[in-house]
């Protein structure tokens, strides 16, 4: 059994959450999977960070938030991608849309306005958050939309519409592995001596999906996330989804960059009033716990389940494809300012990525990968 180092500690400032991870830790006979304390950190109701009342999303530290979304910087990238969603709409014939993880709702109220003004009004706006706290704050942003936006506890039986989800798999669990030269270790949180949480790798079945013949390139101590989660999200929708399309908006890179021996330390980082830090134990419940998407595995999740991947491109391509310049040349000075970090490439117009997704028997064209479709790089 190989250990790593422990965390650089992880003060008690929130002892419930700190209770409850110890409690989960003795359940499992003294070793918690990380994916599984991953989701206890960001999701035990109540105490985890997406299930307490402490403020995520804004643009200001000093007002508690800890870091910003691309619907939070500017109301041009709902209204660019309502094009997207209007098309989509348009082509299999259905007036809903549902979106997964809303956050504040800026979102949804950015596409419900859209829509609206260029006549592709909506039956029905559904939101699927498993954040009771969220879906108050999203409550009071769209109160002026009743009837038409519902919140949904689980899956619809069958989708006919659009779904949308804007940083909705960087934040889903993952298993994180640990080569040491010659085996791929699972990694683990126990309590050490002094009943602080540790991380601890033990041998598993699991590797990440790479052939076994590159394994000798990785460095001892490589650290990398697999996202059997995320893609099996991906797997659930094609199983629902009937008619429409499906739109993924986050961070992340192919699969042969995103497991390339170069990088060393794996993608996973924490958010905490606007600063990063790599330390997913500390401050369990008060900080986002997040990792890049391997777009591959998502979109090969897709196929495999029967659904046909509509493109995929970095997220300034998609919205310029979606009429993004035309709507910053009727914009003022800030909001011109503010919406050009959504396509800068050193800010969220490289690091972001779209992938889209249809039924198999339904592909078209999408507006959003008309130009500078990078599929052929997944």
């Amino acid at each position: 059994m190989a250990s790593a180092s422990p965390s650089a500690g992880a003060p008690a400032t929130e002892p419930a959450m700190l209770a409850r991870l110890r409690e989960l830790i003795a359940q499992a006979g003294g070793w918690l999977p990380f994916d599984r304390y991953m989701s206890a950190a960001l999701y035990e109701p109540g105490l985890g960070y997406y299930a307490n009342a402490r403020r995520k999303f804004g643009t200001m530290p000093q007002q508690g938030s800890d870091f910003v979304t691309a619907p939070e910087l500017s109301p041009l990238f709902g209204r660019a991608l309502a094009r997207q969603v209007a098309q989509a709409l348009q082509h299999s014939g259905t007036d809903t849309v549902i979106e997964f993880g809303a956050g504040s709702g800026k979102l949804a109220e950015q596409l419900i306005e859209t829509l609206d003004a260029l006549g592709q009004p909506l039956a029905k706006y559904f939101i699927v958050d498993l954040s009771g706290m969220l879906r108050e704050r999203q409550g009071e942003r769209l109160a002026r939309f009743a009837p038409r936006v519902e919140w949904l506890d689980r899956w619809p039986d069958e989708i006919h519409g659009v779904l949308v989800a804007n940083e909705l798999l960087d934040a889903m669990p993952v298993e994180l592995l640990r080569w040491d030269g010659e085996h791929w270790l699972q990694r683990g949180v126990t309590l050490d001596a002094q009943d602080q949480l540790h991380f601890e790798d033990r041998p598993g079945d699991a590797r990440p999906p790479t052939p076994p013949g590159h394994d000798v390139g990785f460095v001892p101590g490589t650290v990398v996330e697999i996202h059997p989660q995320a893609e099996a999200f991906v797997r659930t929708l094609a199983r629902h989804l009937k008619r429409g399309a499906a739109f993924f908006i986050d961070y992340g890179f192919p699969e042969s960059e995103y497991y390339h021996p170069q990088r060393t330390g794996g993608t996973l980082m924490c958010h905490h009033l606007h600063m990063a830090d790599p330390d997913p134990l500390a401050l369990p419940g008060q900080k986002d716990i997040t990792t890049h998407v391997n777009f591959t595995g998502i979109a090969l999740a897709g196929q495999d389940a029967g659904m046909t991947v509509l493109g995929y491109t970095s997220q300034a391509n998609f919205l310029i494809n979606c009429g993004l310049v035309e709507l910053l040349s009727e914009a003022d000075l800030t909001q011109r300012g503010m919406a050009h970090r959504l396509i800068a490439e050193h800010e969220m117009g490289e690091l972001f990525k779209v992938v889209g997704f249809a039924p198999d028997d339904a592909s078209f064209d999408a507006l959003g990968f008309s130009a500078g479709d990078r599929s052929h790089t997944l």
